[in-house]
């Protein structure tokens, strides 16, 4: 294997007894470990490695700054497909008789052992569905011991390349002769006759110039509208060869238009400030209102570096906004613009990993977080889309890294630049652009002139005193919807809660349906009819009577976004309406449906989670509606202002984009909370002061760095006592940085207990030394026998 095995290439290596994984070399060297024994390599699966080297320093950097292994990044970063792992297979032990086996084995046992014999070797997934008995694995382990079966492990490679059937004519052109034959061979058989004249008109065969093309064999058999036999007739007689070659499961069909968005003034201005900027700065701000063209001012930063002959990576937070952005890089870039993200099945994010790691060609990527990871060759720019966004940040699994932090090493690991765009800058980033560190350009002209929406606050308090409420609406918010719908234009209304209703709870009692694995209340899911836990997906049917006092008075209460649906079908009847959330994104096409459908205007008003808020350009909405403001403002966390303000700003930034001014109704209960009045005037400079001001009082980012310890653990006292140990263990070598340990504010998930320490870390201190000091306590912690059974992880930088 030496001359073979490189730095970034797969191997098979054995773990246990009999099990095989991936895993990447890191490097090469002649210094044989100690202390333990060394495993052999069992087989190298590629002549080329798939990591390049920027990519392994990138890995050893999260997992130095994230706290957690390398594996834990390798498996994050490579996609499935690429990740070889033995399966495990049962098969029958030839050994032994079916009188003996029957003597032996149990009933069921014996239901596994026959389907065994009559199906053979299967995987114990097959096996499971083959007999339906649940439990198999146990219950395989002891007829392992009795010598009933015998259990083998077969490596398998989930990523199977996408294949085509081509058929190409086999008649040389030019050869007047060798056609006169062809055409006689298939004189008196009409269909082959016609069959060829169409392979030949749809290969190209009589051009003058060019080279005859071959042509799909589902092309070939629709145009002709023949049959397969037909073709195989061909074929027998030497005039056609049929074969399959390896395809693309990507195409774009629309035509590249190739010219780039004229640019205003305004815009062309900011476009040279940020040139200026790359030359003093590797990364740069672009603080742009909503609605001012930064998508414009992207598209000629991305040409810009193509025509260097280098790579883009345009981040967005989430997966619905690749639909709008991929479209219209499209008519410009073509099919250099590869798209990349969580909703694409194995086979598809292999492929593009593949033509990534092969092609050093001038392209753009759009994707989500995970395509930092991707085998960049001369990536030459990194723009980070609505960089405040927390769907950037990976909570679980490790790493628990931000895509936004990740983006910017990556840039400055290829030697590119990073531009971070958003109308409401995170906190740290903008203090980081006024401070130099970052460059700073703004943009604070709509595009076109168009004027920031009005905002008018609903006081949901006065409105119920005057009972002018229809259920979560106010009248004059329902009045504001019919009358913009009237002028055909369209409404957004947004609801961060899904589900039908948020609780369920007894009128007589007040007793409260919980999850019985969570602390968490059920949320009523009227299209499926259940109550269900959305943080284990645990589903429970809906009690018709109170389980505590017996009484049939279970309600449900509050508002998801699929009681809204149905509340404003009573409210606003023949109002075309659709909803996005997670129940109705589920499919990874139900984003760009849905999009599509609102942008073409076949529905009035969209009803949505966050989802809405982000990014997304519809011409004709008029108006958009903020239903309770309170609940994103009051949630307990040092934040909750900055994600309120993020929120409310980024989906008011929905209406208004084309034509004509639109309108926000933000209905709330507190009027007068600040983040509410900064909103009502689009003044984000106030909100940043004064929020910097208390992040500097109560020393939270950016004048700190941030660590969360987790402890986990199934029994709660011992919780507690892991918990107050650690911590105290944590302050006798960092003092009052620690703060702790809490109970969040779900305190069970999945039937473990959690128990959660703060550290606030001076920005200078290393987090070498950090990680030095959390591996000490940790490796001291096992002297308590109770650590064996507890989950110990780290979130660095938790927003």
């Amino acid at each position: 294997m030496v001359p073979l095995i490189q730095s970034g290439m797969r191997v098979i290596v054995p773990f246990g007894k009999g099990k095989f994984y991936t895993g990447i070399v890191e490097s090469i060297h002649n210094h044989p470990p100690r202390g333990y024994e060394v495993k052999a390599i069992v087989h190298i699966p590629d002549s080329k490695p798939v990591v390049r080297h920027p990519q392994l320093n990138m890995w050893r950097w999260m997992s130095d700054y994230y706290l957690c292994s390398p594996g834990d990044v390798m498996r994050a970063a490579l996609p499935a497909g690429l990740k070889i792992e033995s399966e495990s297979n049962v098969e029958v032990n030839p050994d032994m008789e079916a009188d003996e086996a029957a003597a032996v084995l149990t009933d069921k046992e014996l239901t596994i052992w026959q389907t065994l014999e009559s199906k053979g070797r299967l995987s114990v997934a097959k096996l499971e569905k083959e007999t339906g008995v649940k439990g198999l694995t146990a219950r395989v382990s002891r007829m392992v011991e009795k010598g009933a079966i015998i259990v083998s492990e077969k490596l398998v490679e989930r990523f199977r390349a996408k294949t085509e059937t081509f058929v190409r004519l086999l008649v040389p052109r030019g050869d007047n002769e060798a056609m006169r034959k062809a055409f006689e061979a298939v004189r008196g058989a009409r269909r082959q006759e016609q069959m060829l004249q169409t392979l030949m008109a749809l290969s190209k065969f009589t051009a003058v110039t060019g080279k005859p093309e071959a042509v799909s064999r589902s092309a070939l058999l629709e145009k002709c509208g023949s049959t397969t036999p037909i073709l195989q007739a061909l074929a027998k007689k030497g005039l056609v060869e049929v074969y399959k070659k390896q395809v693309s499961r990507f195409g774009f069909e629309g035509q590249e238009q190739g010219e780039l968005p004229q640019l205003t003034q305004t815009q062309q201005s900011a476009l040279g400030d940020i040139h200026k900027s790359f030359i003093d700065h590797n990364v740069t701000l672009l603080h742009g209102v909503t609605s001012s063209g930064k998508t414009e001012i992207y598209m000629h930063l991305i040409d810009y570096v193509m025509q260097q002959g280098r790579q883009a990576l345009l981040l967005v937070p989430e997966i619905a906004l690749t639909t709008q952005l991929t479209k219209r890089l499209q008519k410009v870039f073509g099919r250099r613009v590869i798209i990349y993200h969580s909703r694409f099945s194995d086979n598809e994010r292999v492929e593009i990993w593949q033509r990534m790691l092969r092609s050093n060609e001038p392209c753009v990527v759009i994707g989500a977080r995970s395509s930092v990871f991707l085998p960049f060759a001369r990536l030459g720019l990194v723009i980070v889309d609505e960089e405040h966004e927390s769907s950037y940040k990976q909570f679980d699994p490790a790493p628990r890294y931000n895509g936004r932090d990740c983006g910017i090493l990556l840039a400055s690991m290829h030697g590119a630049k990073a531009l971070l765009g958003s109308a409401t800058p995170s906190v740290e980033t903008y203090w980081k652009a006024t401070n130099g560190k970052y460059g700073l350009v703004t943009l604070t002209e709509r595009y076109g002139n168009m004027q920031l929406p009005q905002v008018r606050v609903v006081d949901m308090n006065v409105a119920r005193n005057r009972r002018l409420v229809t259920g979560p609406f106010a009248n004059e918010t329902v009045d504001a919807i019919r009358c913009v719908v009237s002028k055909d234009r369209q409404a957004i209304v947004f609801h961060n809660r899904r589900g039908y209703a948020p609780v369920a709870t007894c009128r007589q009692c007040g007793f409260t349906p919980k999850c019985e694995h969570c602390d968490v209340s059920l949320t009523y899911h009227r299209r499926l009819d259940r109550l269900v836990c959305h943080y284990c997906t645990a589903s429970y049917a809906l009690p018709e009577v109170c389980p505590v006092c017996g009484t049939p008075s279970l309600s449900i209460l509050g508002y998801g976004t699929e009681r809204l649906e149905e509340n404003l079908e009573e409210a606003l009847p023949g109002m075309r309406l659709l909803r996005m959330d997670l129940d109705t994104t589920r499919n990874k096409d139900s984003y760009s449906q849905i999009i599509d459908s609102f942008s073409e205007r076949k529905a009035d008003v969209l009803i949505g989670t966050q989802m809405v808020t982000k990014g997304l350009d519809f011409d004709a909405v008029g108006i958009v509606v903020v239903l309770d403001a309170d609940a994103v403002i009051s949630y307990p966390d040092f934040r909750s202002a900055e994600r309120a303000f993020n929120m409310l700003e980024q989906v008011a930034g929905r209406a208004g984009r084309k034509d004509e001014a639109g309108e926000v109704i933000v209905q709330t209960r507190t009027p007068d909370h600040p983040v509410v009045q900064h909103v009502l005037t689009h003044n984000y400079g106030a909100f940043y002061a004064l929020e910097l001001q208390q992040r500097r009082q109560y020393f939270y980012p950016p004048f700190s760095r941030l660590i969360y310890v987790y402890i986990k653990h199934k029994d709660p006292r011992v919780a507690d006592d892991l918990a107050r140990c650690y911590a105290d263990d944590l302050r006798r070598q960092l003092g009052n940085r620690v703060t702790g340990p809490q109970e969040p504010v779900v305190g069970r998930v999945q039937n473990l207990y959690i128990r959660r320490i703060m550290l606030k870390i001076e920005p200078a201190v290393s987090m070498k030394q950090i990680r030095g000091i959390l591996r000490e306590v940790y490796t001291g912690m096992f002297r308590n026998r109770d650590m064996r059974a507890a989950v110990v992880y780290y979130d660095v930088d938790p927003y």
